[in-house]
């Protein structure tokens, strides 16, 4: 995704219309419209697609990760928003670091996304900035490291220990 081409898609049109510094890349095929934004702008972009009228993008309806190992900004957090009132769906997408693997929590906008951003942290490390509960969902409180990263051993043994005092 290297252009800023709203591709024919009213979606990504509203998005470059709206707010150009954020979206950094577009792509469109098929009726499936991605937009790669600026990882500071995620909570501006999502308020658009909320409450711009036209698009209501009131569900989030997946939210995940991807590790690209070996390349840097390391971590993609991907969202999945659809509009009940207009049966359309948008992807967006947030580049973030390995070093500085964090993203502002979309809870507020999105109750939803409580959990999904609890599992993408369990499981990628990647944190979410102002989230009410950020903690793990999946592995227990001892487990050390985030098992979907490609660099997780996956020999690794990690008994159930019990909590620390």
């Amino acid at each position: 995704m290297t252009t800023r081409d709203d591709h024919g898609s009213p979606v990504l049109s509203r998005l470059l219309e709206a707010l150009p510094a954020a979206v950094l890349a577009t792509h469109a095929r098929l009726g499936d419209a991605t937009a790669r934004v600026d990882p500071a702008c995620i909570v501006e972009v999502a308020k658009l697609l909320r409450d711009a009228s036209g698009l209501e993008f009131e569900m989030l309806t997946d939210l995940t990760a991807v590790d690209y190992l070996g390349e840097e900004p390391r971590f993609e957090v991907v969202y999945h928003f659809y509009s009940v009132a207009r049966n359309q769906r948008v992807r967006i997408k947030a580049r973030v670091s390995e070093a500085e693997p964090r993203l502002p929590s979309l809870v507020p906008l999105y109750a939803s996304a409580d959990w999904m951003e609890r599992e993408v942290f369990d499981l990628y490390g990647v944190r979410f900035v102002g989230h009410p509960n950020l903690k793990r969902i999946l592995l227990y409180d001892e487990f050390e490291g985030h098992p979907l990263r490609k660099d997780y051993a996956k020999a690794a043994r990690q008994p159930l220990i019990g909590p620390r005092n």
